[in-house]
Formats: structure tokens, sequence, C-alpha cells
């Protein structure tokens, strides 16, 4: 198994009757879904799968693997994690970020504030959206919710990324 799997997506359903899988995938391009001829489901425990034919259907990703033969067969995989290896992802130009290499990374205001961690990625159609998860402090009160912020992943908002340092530096106060 690579060490350096990343779910992608996940299925979602059968699509046909011939055994074809719909993928949900986490981006809107679906690059690496595309791309990569071997994916990795969790379900029913984690295997590698070869990916026979590959194509976007409405903002979904449709295909067909070997060995899945039959809409039963198909619904079977439903729900479960898609993944391939980060090493085959098609290379980015400059300035270029998969959502998976910003999860983790500290965000920190043009203050030098502390904003939390990133979560999670989401698309709200026109961009990407940073979801970021306050840091929790382990000595303080355990029964206060830290507020979770949501940073629009465009220009006006997202300064700079620092992977070496794993940061992003947004213009984003606290009180917003």
């Amino acid at each position: 198994m690579p060490s350096d799997l990343v779910q992608v997506g996940y299925v979602s359903g059968a699509y046909g009757v011939a055994g074809w899988i719909r993928v949900k995938p986490f981006s809107d391009d679906a690059d690496a879904l595309l791309n990569v001829k071997t994916w990795w489901l969790d379900k029913p425990e984690l295997h590698d799968s070869d990916v026979m034919q590959v194509k976007i259907h409405g903002g979904d990703v449709v295909a067909q693997l070997v060995g899945v033969v039959g809409r039963d067969a198909a619904e079977a995989l439903k729900g479960a994690a898609v993944q391939v290896p980060r090493s085959h992802f098609p290379a980015l130009s400059d300035g270029e970020f998969y959502w998976s290499d910003l999860i983790g990374l500290t965000v920190e205001n043009m203050q030098g504030e502390c904003l939390g961690r990133v979560a999670d990625m989401m698309s709200n159609g026109p961009q990407s959206i940073l979801r970021i998860a306050a840091l929790i402090d382990p000595a303080a009160d355990t029964n206060v919710t830290a507020p979770e912020r949501l940073i629009p992943f465009v220009e006006q908002f997202v300064v700079r990324i620092d992977r070496a340092a794993n940061k992003i530096t947004v213009d984003w106060g606290l009180d917003y």
C-alpha cells in the first residue's frame, strides 16, 4: 500500500447496470481521478482497484473498475473512500495547490494572530473556501466551543501560502 494515499472523493452509488460506479470528487476538475489508473477503495477493506474506463458525467466522475460487474457490485461500494497516491497527482504550476496540500496548515492574520488550522476545504461554486478550526488550549475550559471560520480562498483574503513554514497568512480579523 502506498504511504502517500490521499482521499480525492467517495463512491456515491452505481451508474447504470453494467457495474460502473459514480464518484463524488472533492475538487471541481477531478484531475487525480481522471489520470490515475489505480484507485484505492476502503470497502470492504482497503484495496487497490484498476480503472478500466473513467469520464466526467455532470459534476461527478463515473468509472468502470476491474472486477466490479453488475449494478449490485457497484452499489456495494457506495460510501467507499476513493484514494490515490499523492505522488501520482498531475503536476501543478507555480502558485497552484491541491486542497490536500493546505489541510493542516496554521492560519494567521496579518497582525500575527492565530486563527486556527485548516481543517477542510470546500467549494461553494465560484470559489473554494478554507474551513478553519480554532486551536484548542488543553488547559482551557473544555465546555467552551471554539468558533469555526470560513474564509474564501481568493486573493483578496489569502495573502501568502508558505508550505515550508506550514502557514497561510490571511487578511481576516479575529472578530469576523
